[in-house]
């Protein structure tokens, strides 16, 4: 375990001192991440540890010809939408009343259940006008998110500072097609203020992950279409193979679309992922990997600035997994993730994101 006060002994500042704390937090994070890089390290083999070094890291191998899991990145940007309503619209379980015009607008975030959560800052009840949306809007007030990005509540503070930083420098981008959410995360960073980061930062951090994905294993899946950015269940019913890639659900569209942080998700995957995943999780699967635990904890729970990834979305997971793969993440914990993601197949992927999704937030 590393000492704080050994390590940092040459950055030292007193309580007036002009040195911002998030500096100095930014330094103790690059010191752990060094230290779990080391033991992320010592647990891969020789040959897909050296693809950490600097020179490979510029130019990763391709592990599997897989071609692009389409899947995970649902985008029909020609989707029809109704017109938008003033009509207040009320959902079981809360006492608010909002119409589908304020559901839309993405400088509100609709607030079904004020009794969740604090006070919300400005910048995620309301964002600033004209470029910073509302984080609440797309992330929900309680930062449940939902399977187009990511969910933020729990997120360590210095984690987030560092995600918008590394989206602000273009160190952290997408794969696939340039999807509604890619672009309004990376026009609502670009002036996002240092204040408006840490308020943001504070608020999500101090919400406790909620669990609302139920993980299935099964051979079909409802039959479906894609509304937009995710995946809904097609009215008339019945089923179709489900195949190799994971499909995730809202189990109410409408709760799910007027931005209910209660809204909950099924996600199914391929028989015997859960499995596959737990043993890749846990031991590493003989070298194709690290176990998951040195870095985000024996409970996936998270560790220090490490984020917790046990109940996150598996759509988002299996994304980010790729996009670490491919390169289109390379802020400073693609030096962790790059050597653990180098030989995973897209099966492995699945699997991985089917079991820590069905583990307790």
């Amino acid at each position: 375990m590393f000492d704080n006060s050994v390590r940092v002994k040459h950055f030292t500042f007193k309580e007036n001192d002009e040195i911002k704390l998030h500096e100095y937090h930014a330094i103790l994070e690059e010191i752990q991440m060094i230290e779990i890089l080391s033991r992320v390290l010592c647990a891969l083999p020789v040959s897909v540890a050296l693809m950490a070094t600097p020179a490979a890291a510029q130019a990763p191998a391709a592990p599997a010809p897989d071609s692009f899991p389409a899947w995970a990145y649902p985008w029909v940007p020609d989707f029809p939408v109704p017109a938008p309503t003033d009509t207040p619209q009320h959902l079981p379980g809360s006492g608010a009343a909002v119409s589908w015009t304020q559901a839309r607008d993405l400088f509100y975030a609709p607030d079904w259940h004020p009794e969740d959560h604090g006070p919300m800052p400005d910048v995620v009840k309301a964002g600033r006008k004209p470029d910073v949306r509302a984080c609440g809007s797309c992330h929900r007030a309680e930062g449940t998110g939902g399977p187009e990005n990511a969910s933020l509540a729990g997120l360590p503070v210095a984690y987030f500072t560092r995600q918008i930083a590394d989206f602000k420098s273009g160190a952290r981008k997408f794969s696939g097609p340039q999807r509604s959410p890619v672009l309004l995360m990376n026009a609502s960073v670009k002036t996002m203020t240092d204040e408006e980061v840490k308020a943001a930062a504070d608020y999500y951090s101090s919400l406790k992950p909620k669990r609302i994905i139920k993980v299935v294993e099964s051979e079909t899946v409802p039959k479906n279409y894609i509304a937009r950015v995710f995946f809904a269940r097609r009215a008339e019913g019945g089923v179709e193979p489900l195949g190799k890639r994971i499909v995730e659900m809202p189990d109410d569209v409408e709760q799910f679309e007027l931005r209910d942080a209660r809204a909950q998700f099924t996600a199914y995957v391929p028989v015997g992922s859960i499995a596959k995943g737990e043993s890749l999780v846990k031991t590493g699967g003989a070298g194709v990997t690290a176990p998951c635990g040195i870095c985000h904890g024996p409970d996936l729970k998270g560790v220090g600035a490490i984020p917790g990834i046990a109940g996150r979305s598996p759509s988002y997971i299996a994304r980010q997994l790729y996009d670490f793969q491919q390169g289109a993440r390379a802020g400073s914990s693609s030096a962790l993730m790059a050597p653990t993601v180098a030989k995973l197949t897209q099966d492995d992927m699945i699997a991985l994101a089917a079991y820590v999704s069905s583990r307790e937030p």
